[in-house]
């Protein structure tokens, strides 16, 4: 495994633990609140296993996070400039999706990621994921089905959509090459 990839997970297993504590919950707790079971949390916060990226939506949910903002305070670099060799790659081991956070870290309440999506892997994300947040998605490449609520969107190279209110929501390729594109999220309210 790449080494900048395990020390990106070991920081979100780290990151993860100390959100639940700073909140005072026990596993249990956080269990109840994400809807993760107690055991998979244990074994997330050891390092034992790799969230997949809904079960990381999920748990960052449960926090008042994004995904994003939730990887984010894992990493530690901080500053204007974030080049691309420096820019934190997460991949989610069940679809294969792979996240780069493109955008400083800092405190101004812009976050840019960058996703490509493999063929065929669809990635289920829960409306508490982006509670606070209003949301765009940008398609550089590729084709993305976008299902928001009981809505569904196909969106081709170049379109972008903003989304509505917080609902459960699955990014989805059915498309043969990889699709890429980029979530952009601005922060309304507290986190």
């Amino acid at each position: 495994m790449d080494n900048k990839v395990y020390s990106l997970e070991q920081r979100i297993s780290d990151r993860i633990r100390l959100e639940r504590e700073v909140r005072g919950w026990s596993l249990s707790e956080l269990a109840t609140h994400s809807g993760v079971s107690r055991t998979m949390i244990h074994k997330i916060e050891r390092g034992d296993s790799s969230p997949t990226a809904a079960l990381l939506a999920r748990l960052a949910g449960a926090f008042g996070l994004t995904m994003s903002s939730l990887i984010a305070r894992a990493e530690m670099s901080q500053g204007r400039l974030s080049r691309r060799q420096d820019q934190p790659v997460w991949r989610d081991p069940q679809s294969g999706y792979l996240r780069r956070h493109v955008s400083p870290l800092s405190d101004q309440p812009l976050d840019l990621v960058e996703v490509e999506l493999p063929p065929g892997s669809d990635v289920p994300i829960p409306a508490a994921a982006y509670a606070f947040h209003r949301r765009w998605v940008w398609v550089k490449h590729g084709i993305l089905t976008f299902v928001e609520g009981n809505e569904t969107h196909v969106l081709g190279e170049g379109d972008c959509l903003e989304l509505g209110s917080p609902q459960d929501c699955v990014f989805r390729n059915t498309g043969s090459a990889p699709c890429i594109y980029a979530v952009i999220l601005v922060k309304t309210g507290a986190t």
